[in-house]
């Protein structure tokens, strides 16, 4: 029973805390269109608390995605997330002038984020002096997957078939990337013609990262399957683990928001499994817990009714 699992996943993360969350926060962005706000999720008690950046996907903001965000803050993480430029509250479509280069801020949001921690800590209250500058992840879904693995070390092959400018950074020591996509050999048009991003070159992604993906996730920028989705893993060394999840779509079951139009695969059962393995997992990548990932992973995969499967190179 899934259940079950998730007692067994429970007792391995350990109880969740109390949270103090606040938003927006502004940052200095001097150049860009409209200015930088993230929202701030952390514990309100603890020390030495590890960073975790998130990177929405497509058109949202700072308000989403809490039913990963929240948890993680729960459970001993700083959690920053900025509103970047394609989010549906800025009004830039596709056929805007800054469009083009959206995917470009988008890192560079992350990036200044971690410029900003004085800034960050200062702005929440009883933050200040209690953030781990040491052990940061950064983390994304979909669109925000591409952002993250940016960070993470993947690069973009330009339309002479060159792998592009390196925008890791060595700040970053590990990374989830939910629903992120794949390699760049089957776009459609419409995707070819506006995502540039969609390119990427997963040799160079180097920094442990955990792959998370449905296997159900049919997307309408390629032609491939939802193996698509797993490339990060397939094609990077850094990517050691990779997370399927039966029937799930591009949501996840819920990650977004269980009840926004984005959740077409509504799952709280597979959303409370992804809350607690990549609870897990960075507790482990971020050298909170050694056990806590392994233990977590062959919970998962013990699971009598199983609602996903666990690869590890």
């Amino acid at each position: 029973m899934t259940s079950s699992m998730i007692d067994t996943l429970n007792g391995i993360i350990g109880a969740g805390t109390p949270v103090v969350s606040v938003a927006p926060v502004e940052l200095f962005a001097p150049d860009r269109p409209v200015p930088l706000e993230v929202r701030v999720s952390a514990p309100a008690a603890g020390t030495n608390l590890p960073v975790v950046v998130f990177s929405h996907g497509n058109g949202w903001n700072l308000d989403g995605y809490s039913p990963l965000t929240a948890f993680w803050a729960s459970h001993g993480f700083v959690v920053i997330q900025p509103t970047h430029l394609d989010s549906r509250r800025n009004g830039f479509g596709f056929d805007h002038p800054v469009f083009p280069t959206i995917w470009t801020e988008r890192i560079a949001d992350l990036t200044r984020i971690l410029d900003q921690l004085d800034t960050i800590e200062f702005a929440v209250p009883g933050l200040a002096g209690r953030i781990d500058r040491s052990r940061i992840a950064a983390t994304g879904h979909s669109w925000g997957g591409q952002t993250a693995q940016s960070l993470l070390g993947a690069r973009i092959f330009d339309e002479a078939g060159q792998v592009g400018q390196d925008m890791s950074d060595s700040r970053v020591t590990a990374g989830i990337l939910f629903a992120a996509t794949g390699l760049g050999a089957n776009l459609h048009p419409f995707a070819q013609a506006n995502f540039p991003f969609m390119r990427p070159s997963f040799q160079e992604l180097t920094t442990p990262t955990l792959v998370v993906a449905g296997d159900h996730d049919q997307s309408k920028m390629s032609s491939r399957g939802p193996d698509w989705f797993t490339d990060a893993y397939t094609h990077s060394p850094g990517a050691t683990d990779l997370l399927t999840f039966y029937g799930a779509e591009h949501a996840l079951g819920g990650i977004v928001g269980y009840e926004v139009a984005e959740t077409t695969d509504e799952n709280p059962e597979r959303v409370a499994a992804i809350q607690r393995m990549s609870t897990a997992y960075l507790r482990t990548a971020l050298r909170v817990d050694e056990t806590s990932w392994p233990a977590a992973r062959a919970a998962f995969s013990d699971n009598a009714d199983p609602i996903g499967r666990v690869d590890t190179k």
